[in-house]
């Protein structure tokens, strides 16, 4: 079957129509990975089944690619010669990359120093006009939206609700895959849009009769970054997780609505937390995804220890996030690993590695 892009996979739940310009780079069909290995670590029995939805595997290398082929494709219906977002890295990266598509210009607003070169190369190589903002995030979106409201540019930020249309089309993946809607979903939460989308999703889906079950919603904030469990916003948030380190997020009050409905829950988890498990799961499934991602499996591993997944006489069954891939931020993963051992050419030297390593 040939793979389309998830506008025309998933046409009759989107708002497009025929008159709409579908600007894509075949985003979607991502995989869907038993974790049989890390589930393993993480010490559970054969009664979960854990499931790793690799969107680091989307054209520009993350989730956002879903929202942005319908914002992008919106905005060229709309006529809009720019579109302009506030990003950590993964928006600018994909937001550039579609209006390249399109032939439209991209203004990307970064905050100064808080940006994974992976992911900054990205919006610059796709040519997008990036601006670094002396401040964080949220100044650099506070910015965005008070220029897009001055100036015929189009805002793709996860306000943006086309945005969210498109996300949502990750919830009906999993359930067309796995026939029904997972027990459980663990995600990482930065702007908390992606909670909010997939939430929808399986809501959409569910009215339909196209999947029975509804998961419960569990989201993660980094420590340092956890407005939402905090109660209140972070000025100044910090986390190595640089994809979600927002301290006032856009979508919080859809956030909370969806953990609230689904009967889930918004936690934190520590940088260690988000490291080890960023280590995990590249070292058990061959899965290399960004620091921000594994809060996803960070969080479900503290829930197992906790004791608290409801425990079913029947298949229990798990689905993480991985919202971008691991070369995203090559220089996180330099920093945490063992560097290579430097030997002369000789097989007696290669040897003396061997006998302490098979």
């Amino acid at each position: 079957m040939e793979h389309v892009g998830i506008i025309e996979r998933y046409r009759q739940f989107l708002p497009v129509t025929e008159k709409t310009p579908v600007v894509t780079l075949r985003e979607g069909n991502t995989p869907l990975l038993p974790a049989k290995n890390l589930a393993k670590a993480l010490g559970v029995d054969s009664s979960y089944e854990i499931y790793l939805k690799c969107e680091g595997l989307n054209p520009t290398g993350s989730f956002k690619d879903r929202g942005m082929t319908v914002a992008v494709s919106k905005a060229v219906e709309e006529k809009s010669k720019a579109i302009m977002c506030a990003s950590t890295g993964n928006t600018s990266a994909s937001a550039a990359a579609y209006a390249a598509q399109a032939g439209i210009q991209c203004i990307v607003l970064i905050p100064e120093g808080n940006i994974a070169l992976g992911k900054l190369s990205q919006a610059l190589m796709h040519g997008a006009k990036v601006i670094a903002v002396e401040g964080n995030f949220d100044d650099a979106l506070t910015l965005v939206k008070e220029a897009t409201t001055r100036h015929p540019i189009t805002l793709v930020n996860s306000i943006n609700p086309y945005r969210i249309e498109g996300q949502k089309t990750g919830a009906f993946e999993i359930a067309d895959e796995l026939g029904d809607a997972p027990d459980f979903q663990f995600m990482p939460v930065g702007n908390a849009g992606n909670i909010s989308a997939y939430w929808k999703g399986y809501k959409e889906y569910n009215d339909r009769g196209l999947c029975i079950n509804l998961p419960k919603m569990m989201g993660f904030q980094a420590e340092g970054a956890s407005p939402i469990v905090k109660g209140k916003p972070i000025k100044n948030p910090e986390t190595i997780a640089t994809a979600i380190r927002i301290g006032n997020p856009a979508s919080w009050k859809s956030a909370e609505k969806a953990r609230d409905e689904s009967a889930g829950v918004i936690d934190s988890v520590t940088d260690q937390e988000i490291l080890e498990a960023y280590k995990m799961v590249a070292k058990t499934e061959g899965v290399f995804c960004e620091p921000a991602s594994a809060a996803s499996i960070a969080g479900l591993k503290k829930y197992i220890v906790k004791g608290t997944l409801e425990k079913r006489v029947i298949k229990l069954r798990i689905v993480c996030i991985l919202t971008g891939h691991g070369l995203k931020d090559p220089e996180r993963a330099i920093q945490t690993i063992e560097k290579p051992e430097t030997i002369q050419p000789t097989l007696p030297a290669l040897e003396k590695i061997l006998s302490s390593t098979i």
